[in-house]
């Protein structure tokens, strides 16, 4: 009696695909899988967000450092399973810093080794959480529900509300039902010696509105969560386009300039949903549901699958906020 046997195709294409794993270089394995987005969380404390791309089969690194440019930066190796690249930083910096990370167990592991002008070395290690890639689509507004309007400022002190600096000067102060920032600064550089100002509590998606009033040639910034700044200057400032009114600043540019003057009040209803921004700057609708692909300069936050706060700056100049209102976006789990 002869037996007949018969090799299931499955069961080839299994192994099939097995051995050509093994011969495809762990490098081209290893690189895919730091491919994407990183919240980077730092021993110093620095905020910090990182992006790797592989762009015509060559590594792409983005990484900023709290205020820092988020480059593309400089001498970018892959090597031994270790991405290493130089940081190109602001025109004033006299040091260097290169990073190096790399996998370990599944983890980001890497270190920023910072060398003097004097050559004094310091190094911050840190390790990185993925960020899910970005919604293929833009979500469908109209079926998005929102809860009931919370009142974030009462008018009459700064209840829920606190610095975010605890080694700053506080300028920050309740008058006349507004919440004011005094500080004699007023130039447009990055920080300053004046606090921010952030809200106690932490927010998913929502709506907010809030109204602010800046003189001319003066700025600050409403951050969505602590990581997407919604700039505040004045309709005729230097800073425009995508650094000017109604910008997601340096990321997302407003289409046209709705701001008022220096010295007017101007309103801002925003809505934030899944990582996608809608910008109405005093009625006028000049951000449609655009995504934002990372976290801006200055955010506090850098993971957009957490919550975080309502942030003002104040470490720039004299500002004033008033009517502050957000409406959370209700899950399906809480209708």
């Amino acid at each position: 009696m002869t037996i007949k046997t018969r090799v299931k195709p499955v069961r080839l294409v299994v192994c099939f695909t097995s051995f050509l794993a093994m011969l495809v270089p762990c490098t081209a394995l290893c690189f895919e899988e730091l491919n994407g987005d990183w919240s980077l969380k730092l021993e110093s404390g620095t905020p910090a967000w990182m992006s790797i791309r592989d762009v015509n089969q060559e590594p792409t690194v983005k990484l900023r450092l709290y205020v820092g440019p988020d480059g593309p930066h400089r001498d970018v190796t892959y090597k031994d399973g270790r991405l290493n690249f130089a940081l190109r930083q602001n025109k004033k910096a006299t040091g260097t810093k290169v990073v190096s990370v790399e996998l370990k167990e599944g983890q980001l592991d890497g270190v920023i080794k910072s060398t003097s002008k004097e050559g004094v070395v310091q190094r911050d290690r840190f390790t990185g959480t993925k960020i899910p890639p970005l919604p293929a689509r833009a979500p469908d507004l109209s079926k998005v529900r929102f809860g009931r309007p919370i009142s974030l400022f009462n008018g009459r002190d700064l209840t829920g509300w606190r610095p975010h600096e605890s080694d700053k000067i506080n300028g920050w102060s309740v008058q006349d039902g507004m919440i004011v920032n005094e500080t004699p600064k007023t130039d447009f550089s990055a920080t300053g010696a004046y606090a921010n100002l952030r809200t106690d509590a932490v927010f998913d998606d929502f709506w907010l509105h809030i109204e602010f009033m800046v003189e001319e040639n003066r700025n600050s910034g409403v951050y969505l969560r602590g990581m997407y700044e919604a700039q505040v200057v004045d309709r005729d400032s230097r800073m425009q386009g995508i650094q000017g009114v109604g910008a997601i600043f340096g990321s997302i540019p407003p289409r046209t300039n709705a701001g008022k003057k220096g010295g007017e009040w101007q309103t801002y209803d925003i809505t934030l949903f899944d990582r996608h921004v809608t910008v109405v700057l005093n009625g006028v609708k000049v951000i449609d549901n655009q995504p934002i692909t990372g976290p801006t300069a200055g955010a506090i936050f850098t993971n957009p699958m957490q919550a975080g706060p309502i942030y003002l700056q104040g470490d720039h100049t004299a500002v004033r906020y008033r009517d502050i209102y957000l409406a959370p976006v209700i899950t399906d789990e809480e209708r």
